[in-house]
């Protein structure tokens, strides 16, 4: 038996993530105001860290696809965020914020927090929802000036959260993780196993048979 799963998400790199891992997910994106979410958690929940940002955020995206559209299957939706000497990294936007970020992460460590939450939207499902995050450490290069100037220059780091990748035109300049490579990248694999198992479905039922 194989059960759809519907990506709450534009990420490019969480669509090659799981399709790496044999799953072709149907891509709905959601239409989630972030900052009235965040907002929100932080009158809820004043001492909320990041790892509950992301997990706040996930959730958000995951049942408004479910609660807006015509989904039939498992809904995932996912946050990332890097959290660097007390302070949250989003997407930085522009490359003047992306150069800044660089100059400051060279040669040190932050933690890439991702959320991921999952509905069961199946007609025959539970209807239920969970989620958790992932948290790994991400160990950046000591890199030059000119280094980061060229990185910049190539846009990538302006839509990622935190400024980086692992797996694109950031590879070189990341020298180590402690933790889940697929977490950084946008959708830990062993993560989304387990959640899926909280349902009684196993990871592989995402395929499509052969």
């Amino acid at each position: 038996m194989t059960v759809p799963l519907i990506l709450a998400s534009q990420s490019p790199a969480r669509l090659a993530t799981l399709r790496s891992a044999g799953v072709e997910p149907e891509v709905i994106v959601s239409g989630v105001d972030e900052d009235a979410v965040l907002e929100r958690l932080r009158e809820l929940h004043p001492d909320a860290g990041p790892a509950d940002a992301v997990l706040a955020l996930a959730r958000a995206k995951a049942e408004h696809v479910a609660g807006m559209y015509d989904t039939e299957g498992m809904v995932l939706g996912c946050d990332s965020m890097l959290e660097f000497e007390g302070e949250i990294y989003g997407k930085p936007g522009t490359a003047e914020v992306a150069r800044e970020r660089w100059r400051r992460m060279r040669g040190n460590a932050g933690v890439l927090h991702t959320g991921h939450w999952l509905v069961d939207d199946r007609d025959d499902g539970t209807r239920g929802t969970v989620g958790a995050s992932s948290s790994t450490t991400v160990h950046f290069g000591d890199l030059s000036d000119e280094e980061i100037d060229a990185y910049v220059a190539t846009g990538e780091p302006l839509q990622v959260a935190g400024g980086f990748t692992v797996d694109g035109l950031g590879g070189p300049y990341i020298d180590a993780i402690d933790g889940d490579f697929h977490g950084v990248v946008g959708v830990s694999l062993p993560l989304l196993r387990a959640l899926l198992a909280e349902f009684q479905v196993a990871f592989h039922m995402l395929r499509s048979p052969a």
